[in-house]
Formats: C-alpha cells, structure tokens, sequence
C-alpha cells in the first residue's frame, strides 16, 4: 500500500492507539482488570441522572431534534451562549459565545491547536509545541502533522512524606527560543493527578504573552466541570490563553463532546477546521450539556457528585497500594486530582514497557510511562521506571490488579539476584 507522507505518520505504532485499543480490549474481555485506560468510572448516580435525562429529552423532542439536525460548525449555539453566560457569571470571564467552540473530543481539539500553531510555515521554518513539564498526556504526542514538532522539559522532583512525590516546573531550565510556536499544559495532569500551581500558571501566561504565543491549558479534568481536582486552584482565561473542556470525565466519553474557549480569531479558525474535516460536531453531547445547564445540574453534580466520588477513591486505592508495595518499592505522585495514579518504581531492573507486557499475559491493564515524554531532547531513565494506574475500577479489582502488580516487581527484583 503506497501512502502518503501524511499516510505514513499516522499508520505507524502510537501509544494512544495502544492504549485505546487496551481500553477496548480490557472493557470487554471478561476477567480482564482495566487500570490503564482513561473511561470514567460508572458512578451510579450519574448513571441515574443520565438516564433520566435522556428520557425526558427523548419524550420533549429534543434528543430527536439533535439526531436529525447538524449544527453549525461552531457547534450547538444554544449551548455557546449557555456555557458563555455561566462561565462569565461563575468565573466573571469577558467571553460571549464567539469566545466558545465545540469539537468532536478533546482529542480533535488539540490535534487542530497543535498543527495550527505549530508545524512548518510558509517559510520552511519548523515551529513546535512546547511541554514545559513532562510527563504529559499521552494524546499529544502523536498529533503533528510534520515530524519533531514536540519539545518538553524534564521536571523538578519535590520528595514528599509518606512514599510521594511532586513535579514542579523546572523555570530555570525553561527556554522558549523562536522556533516555539505555543506553549501546552494540562491542569490537572494526565498521567500524574498533578495540578501545576497558580504561580506556576501565570508564570507561564506571562512567558507565553512576552513571545507572543498562546498558552494551552487542557482542563478536562478540572473546575468549575468536571471537578476531578483535589487541591486549590484558580481558573485562569484572557485572550491568550486556550482553554480547552470536555465533557468525557463527567461521565460522557462517548459524546465525544470537547470545548475549546479562546480569542475569537482561533474560535473562528476552528469552526472553519470543524467544517473541512467533519462539517460540525455531534450534537447529542451538547444537547445534554445545554439541558444540564438549564436544570443548574452541571456544575452541582459536579461538585457534589463526581469530586466526592473520587476523592473516596483514591483514597483507597492508595491504601491498598500501601498493603502490598512498600514507599521503598514504588513512590506515588501525589494525587491533586484526574483519575490515575502515577507510580515511580525507582531502580526496577526492568522497563516498565516490560512489566507492561507482562502484567497484560496476566490480564491487567496499565500503561507504560515512557509514552507520556513525548520531545525530550535526551533519554531519561526515570521515564522507563513509571507507569500510570487508573483508580477507576472498584476496590476488588484495584486490590486483585495491585497484587499481580507487585508479584512482578518482586519477580523482576528475584530475577535480577
């Protein structure tokens, strides 16, 4: 088969893929225990809700109406204006609707920023995409059209008590050079449940402003929706700022529905993408979402449901990593919010790629951290000890995968003797 240059990139081998079709794969097959992919869990009451929600949109209309109507490449306009005027009341953010764009995810979203900032311009020039922390999400890395468009930055670690730790910022290694054409964070953090602090946040906002870039922010699982956060941190939006939502971790993926709030010359630009690549976005997520916001749910559930929930399990599954893996065997992140953890097993004598070939023989489930530093200039051999773990499951499951988990380690550590 003769592909394209395009062809070619986007057929090869990407973790995101991996990981999606594990997701697939582990969500179906019977015994299989999922802690790698990124499926919200089935928190009943929003089950509940979503039913309930559903049927009364069915019986009114309106889910009718959104099946067999497509909306304007911008996406639902009633929702634009709803989201608009909530978050200008919520967060007193100067936006109107010309401020929002839906797209088909989160993922297409970032896929539209990445090659519309960065990438090769009119001039040969090679403009790229900036992590000023690494590890980042897994789903960035394979984004760009044209090839080395990623550079990131290794992180400072902050040992913390109790077996954990924190990334932060390395500002005194950060160097934005010319060729940088956007900066990219997301708050709070997949792979690691970290959430960069407000400093941290203006810190970047004022470098991004100084050279003239914007700064993406993914906030798909942060306030004021979903809510998945654990520790203090203030919103930010102005005009340089790309902020990017989603409607997946409030217990949705399957609206593919991503919200993407900005300046309106991007806005403008990603409707116009919208319309070349998929004519608009679906409408089903946007009609819940509108009729979320309409009943004064969106923001309520979020905050009384969804962060309760996983607060409550994150907790747990800490503790039943605790019974089986000693702060000497495997430090944790500390868990600030998103719904993974991200586990450092410091001098395992294997990769983590390996263990994660072992560990699916025996039908559990998670991902290898070396997909998630995506542009380092150099190889760094803490990215081979980490892996990410999502706390989804229940307890059962958690404690039957951690203790496959740690017959590995302990098999990998006797082989090594």
């Amino acid at each position: 088969m003769n592909f394209s240059r395009f062809g070619n990139k986007f057929t090869r081998h990407s973790g995101i893929t991996q990981l999606m079709a594990d997701l697939n794969d582990g969500l179906r097959t019977p015994g299989a225990i999922m802690l790698g992919g990124g499926n919200p869990a089935h928190i009943p009451e929003m089950d509940m809700y979503f039913q309930q929600l559903c049927g009364d949109l069915l019986a009114e209309g309106k889910l009718t109406e959104a099946l067999c109507n497509y909306d304007g490449p911008q996406g639902k306009d009633a929702l634009l204006s709803a989201l608009a005027e909530m978050l200008h009341q919520q967060q007193g953010w100067d936006i109107g609707p010309q401020n929002i764009a839906l797209t088909n995810g989160s993922q297409s979203a970032f896929f539209y920023l990445c090659n519309l900032f960065a990438g090769r311009t009119d001039d040969g020039k090679l403009r790229r995409v900036l992590f000023p922390l690494a590890p980042e999400y897994i789903g960035y890395a394979d984004s760009g059209v044209d090839e080395d468009m990623f550079v990131s930055l290794r992180p400072q670690i902050e040992l913390l008590p109790e077996g954990q730790f924190k990334y932060h910022v390395d500002f005194e290694q950060l160097n934005i050079t010319d060729d940088i054409g956007m900066i990219c964070v997301s708050r709070p953090t997949n792979p690691t449940g970290n959430v960069l602090t407000d400093d941290e946040v203006q810190h970047l906002d004022a470098l991004a402003r100084q050279h003239q870039i914007p700064l993406v922010i993914d906030n798909a699982y942060g306030v004021p929706f979903p809510g998945i956060i654990f520790s203090d941190a203030t919103p930010l939006w102005n005009p340089n700022i790309i902020l990017c939502m989603s409607l997946s971790k409030l217990g949705l993926p399957g609206s593919r529905c991503g919200i993407v709030i900005a300046a309106e010359p991007v806005i403008a630009a990603l409707g116009n993408m919208n319309g070349i690549i998929s004519l608009a976005p679906g409408s089903i997520g946007p009609a819940i979402a509108l009729e979320m916001i309409r009943r004064g749910d969106l923001l309520r559930l979020s905050e009384q449901v969804v962060r309760p929930f996983y607060r409550q399990r994150v907790a747990q599954t800490i503790a039943i990593i605790r019974r089986y893996l000693s702060p000497e065997r495997c430090l944790i992140h500390k868990p600030e919010g998103a719904i993974f953890l991200w586990l450092w097993l410091r001098d395992l004598p294997i990769t983590t790629e390996e263990l994660y070939q072992r560990l699916k023989k025996r039908g559990v489930l998670m991902v290898p951290g070396h997909y998630f530093f995506p542009g380092l200039a150099q190889e760094w051999d803490h990215a081979h000890q980490c892996l990410r773990m999502n706390y989804v499951p229940e307890p059962e499951k958690i404690e039957r995968g951690v203790g496959i988990l740690a017959e590995e380690i302990e098999r990998a550590w006797q082989e090594k003797r």
